[in-house]
């Protein structure tokens, strides 16, 4: 089996929409996987991840499931020197990096600073994606997967950002804190994992490309800056 995690093209977060890049960008992904075969597709419920989706499934005369667990993780927290609460997925370097439990899949909830909704709608991810795993034959036990109904199929999901680092965090049984503050999937890109059963019965999933862009460099554009901070500290970019 192969999965296709694949963010929303660049957003217009105030109109609910895509902007006019990422109207572009969605239609260059389209074409990029016109030729790669799709037997599922599922989605966010929220706009950007559908639009971003519509010319993909157009393209392979199909519809994608909507499921709200594919929606961005949201879940609140207050961060030090923070009044208001956050999302959990935005910490300056110097504050996450100082806390030892945030690199552990065991412990990085432990910390008090976490103790709100955070387990709650991460397990509600990790159940709704193991659950349409196991409809596609593969069941989760522990950290590995029972394989029901061995397959080649390729299977889309459409989401965003946040998300995609707590599947990711569930498929390969590792913190989403690093990949949260360390990886970083722009706009409209694809990351595709594959299943390994080297033993009968038992697959685990392995990451052969993340974030990939190849749809906007083979066709000379610039990905979007979103998602991304400044560079360098002087630059004229986002630093907050």
């Amino acid at each position: 089996m192969k999965l296709l995690i694949i963010r929303h093209a660049d957003p217009d977060y105030e109109h609910n929409c895509l902007t006019e890049q990422g109207t572009k960008e969605a239609r260059l992904l389209s074409e990029y996987l016109r030729n790669v075969p799709i037997d599922a597709a599922y989605t966010s419920p929220l706009a950007r991840a559908r639009l971003t989706a519509a010319p993909v499934l157009s393209a392979h005369d199909m519809t994608a499931q909507v499921c709200d667990w594919l929606r961005e993780f949201d879940a609140q927290i207050t961060k030090p020197n923070q009044d208001a609460p956050g999302i959990v997925w935005d910490w300056l370097p110097a504050d996450w990096t100082a806390v030892p439990d945030f690199y552990a899949p065991d412990t990085w909830t432990r910390p008090a600073v976490m103790r709100t909704d955070v387990t709650e709608k991460y397990r509600a991810v990790c159940d709704g994606l193991d659950e349409l795993l196991n409809r596609h034959g593969y069941r989760r036990d522990g950290r590995l997967y029972r394989v029901t109904r061995a397959n080649h199929d390729t299977i889309a999901l459409f989401c965003h950002f946040g998300v995609e680092c707590v599947l990711l965090s569930h498929l390969l049984s590792v913190s989403p804190m690093p990949l949260w503050h360390s990886f970083c999937a722009l706009p409209s890109s694809v990351t595709l994992l594959y299943t390994e059963e080297r033993r009968e019965g038992i697959a685990s999933f392995r990451v052969s490309a993340f974030g990939d862009l190849s749809h906007l460099h083979q066709a000379g554009v610039e990905a979007s800056f979103s998602a991304r901070f400044c560079e360098c500290f002087s630059d004229n970019t986002r630093h907050d």
